[in-house]
C-alpha cells in the first residue's frame, strides 16, 4: 500500500477536507491519501508574505510525518515549500504546480491556467519560469479569494468556463490548468462544456507520486536537494 501525504499549506481544515477527498476519488485501490495542514500559519495563501509563513508549516508537517508516509503532495498552486521540503523529506515530494503543468503538456501544446485570485498570478508565473513553458502557456485569474472555496467550487464554474474560453480564442490554449487546489468539482463541467482537456493539480500529483514510488524513485541527493538536517 502507498501511503501518500497531501499537505494544505493553509490552516484551513475545511479546505483540507475538500482536497483530500478529491485526491482519494483519483486514486487506485493501493494508495491511501491522508490530507493534513498546519494548525499554525495564515488561513490562505494569497501574498508572497503568506507563502513565506506557510513554507514553514509545510516543513514541519513534512518532518512529523516521516515514518508513515511515502510521498508528499504540497496542494497549493505556486508550490509552496517544495524546494525545501524536498531537501529535509526522505521520500518523494510532488508540487501540485509543477505536476499539473507536466501533465498539461502530456494532452495539449498550449494551454491556460486559471488561478485566483490575480496577484497570485505571479507565483504560478515563478514555476512556469522554472520549468521553461512560458512559451507554451498564459496565466490568467478569477478575481475571488481562496475562501470562496471552503463549500466547494461549483459555484465558480461559469466564470471558470469564460475565462477559459477567452484564453482558447485569443491565445489558442487547447487545455485548461486549473490554479489553486480545491478546484476539483470544476473539473468534469468544464472538460464537457469546453471539449477540451482540465487538469486538477491535486490529482496529477497524486498520480506522479504514486508512479514516483512504485518506480522507486526519490529525490536526488547529489548536489541541489542534498539532504539537510534542522534543528
Amino acid at each position: 500500500m502507498t501511503r501518500i501525504t497531501v499537505i494544505n499549506p493553509n490552516t484551513s481544515g475545511a479546505l483540507t477536507n475538500t482536497i483530500t477527498a478529491a485526491a482519494q476519488a483519483v486514486s487506485s485501490a493501493d494508495v491511501t491519501v491522508t490530507g493534513v495542514n498546519p494548525t499554525v500559519g495564515v488561513p490562505s495563501v494569497e501574498s508572497h508574505a503568506e507563502e513565506t509563513i506557510a513554507a514553514v508549516g509545510v516543513l514541519d508537517l513534512v518532518r512529523a510525518r516521516q515514518a508513515d508516509t511515502d510521498a508528499y503532495v504540497i496542494a497549493c498552486f505556486g508550490d509552496t515549500g517544495v524546494h525545501a521540503a524536498r531537501e529535509v523529506a526522505t521520500c518523494p515530494v510532488v508540487g501540485m504546480t509543477e505536476a499539473a503543468l507536466q501533465t498539461a503538456c502530456l494532452v495539449a501544446h498550449r494551454f491556460v491556467v486559471i488561478t485566483m485570485p490575480p496577484r497570485t498570478i505571479a507565483h504560478s508565473a515563478r514555476v512556469i519560469r522554472e520549468l521553461g513553458l512560458e512559451h507554451r502557456c498564459t496565466v490568467v485569474a478569477v478575481d475571488v479569494p481562496v475562501a470562496d472555496l471552503m463549500g466547494g467550487s461549483s459555484h465558480l464554474l461559469d466564470a471558470f468556463t469564460e475565462a477559459a474560453r477567452a484564453a482558447m480564442a485569443t491565445d489558442g490554449a487547447e487545455a485548461v490548468v486549473l490554479g489553486c487546489a480545491g478546484l476539483a468539482d470544476l473539473v468534469a463541467p468544464m472538460s464537457r462544456v469546453l471539449d477540451v482537456p482540465v487538469v486538477d493539480g491535486v490529482a496529477a500529483g497524486v498520480g506522479i507520486a504514486a508512479g514516483l514510488v512504485a518506480m522507486g524513485l526519490n529525490t536526488s541527493r547529489a548536489n541541489t536537494f542534498a539532504a539537510v538536517e534542522l534543528p
